[in-house]
């Protein structure tokens, strides 16, 4: 209830602003101690995934917290695990606003953000000092105006400068919101920047005496055939775990609403059925031994095992904690602990 009074106030806000106005108030209730009290943690249950022991299988999805600013607030949520970034080398301010569009009648959001982050030096530093017994995972990405063709150099720095602070690392090639970035998802690209990550990354397991795995995270607007060639590589090149989707360049179910037609990627309710059946298609097509960690649309407890159901082993949630709210995360996690 008090989250449902408060989001009908954030949401007569600017999108970008209620963004921000939220997570400075989750920070103040975790400094002040009465996160616990209004969100009780449920029963841990943990979960071995990618050589890692999770607290419990859900997480928050790259993007919510870009910098690292608000790692502890947001774990004292009850997330196992949370994902910061997507974080370039190099700080950027992103797309021009507006760039962040709420669609409440679908449960929706559309966004072109672009990146906007601090630098991967600022969000090292925000890591370093975060105290959780969440895992953190770090999303990296390209610079905007880095070009396509040099993309695997910025990967690489971003896997240098955050490998010894996480506990695994996301490569984004699906962001549809810098030009070009999907096209890393095919044929020689992809093989060339997976070669070059997965060498790097044998590189720092020496120097830092410890293996950081890697997941890679692939767009929803996928072909059959597509799904099988990105299986196949995933494979050879032997990464970690597939993260199953970003958001959709499709507009099916904001069709004529306010806001539907903006340019960007969407997320929320309308991507559930989309992005699930492609990790449908990636349980088929992978390894038994190769992980998928599902995003899209999960919006109840129900959703999240139909996730798991389709063959995933861990579930990450955006757009739903805008609409749902922290209770999401307990709702999750009481559904999924009342099925084993």
């Amino acid at each position: 209830m008090l989250y449902r009074l408060m989001r009908e106030l954030m949401f007569k806000l600017d999108a970008e602003k209620a963004h921000h106005l939220g997570l400075n108030g989750l920070s103040l209730l975790e400094m002040s101690g009465l996160t616990s009290l209004l969100y009780p943690k449920t029963h841990a249950s943990p979960i071995n995934v990618m050589g890692l022991t999770f607290p419990n299988a859900v997480g928050l999805a790259a993007g919510l917290d870009k910098n690292g600013d608000y790692i502890e607030a947001l774990a004292a949520l009850g997330f196992g695990f949370v994902e910061i970034g997507t974080v370039t080398p190099r700080p950027q301010d992103g797309n021009p606003k507006p760039r962040l569009f709420r669609i409440p009648e679908a449960e929706a959001i559309i966004n072109r953000m672009g990146f906007n982050n601090q630098g991967v030096d600022h969000l090292v530093e925000q890591v370093k000092i975060a105290q959780t017994d969440a895992l953190i995972g770090i999303n990296i990405g390209k610079n905007f105006d880095t070009p396509v063709e040099k993309a695997v150099d910025d990967y690489l720095i971003g896997l240098e400068k955050v490998y010894a602070h996480a506990d695994y690392v996301t490569i984004n090639i699906s962001s549809p919101n810098t030009p070009g970035l999907r096209s890393l998802q095919f044929g020689e690209s992809l093989n060339q920047l997976l070669g070059s990550l997965k060498e790097r990354q044998t590189e720092l397991q020496q120097q830092n005496n410890r293996y950081v795995p890697m997941a890679v995270k692939v767009a929803p607007d996928l072909e059959p055939h597509e799904v099988e060639e990105l299986a196949q590589a995933f494979s050879q090149h032997e990464i970690d775990a597939v993260i199953t989707t970003n958001t959709t360049m499709s507009r099916e179910g904001v069709e004529n609403l306010p806001f539907g037609d903006e340019a960007g990627g969407l997320s929320g309710r309308p991507v559930f059925e989309k992005s699930t059946e492609i990790v449908r298609q990636f349980k088929q097509a992978l390894p038994e031994n190769l992980p998928i960690i599902a995003a899209g649309g999960i919006m109840s407890g129900d959703n999240a095992a139909e996730k798991l159901d389709a063959g995933a082993s861990l579930v990450q949630i955006y757009s739903g904690f805008i609409y749902q709210g922290p209770k999401l995360v307990t709702d999750i996690l009481k559904t999924l602990e009342n099925r084993t």
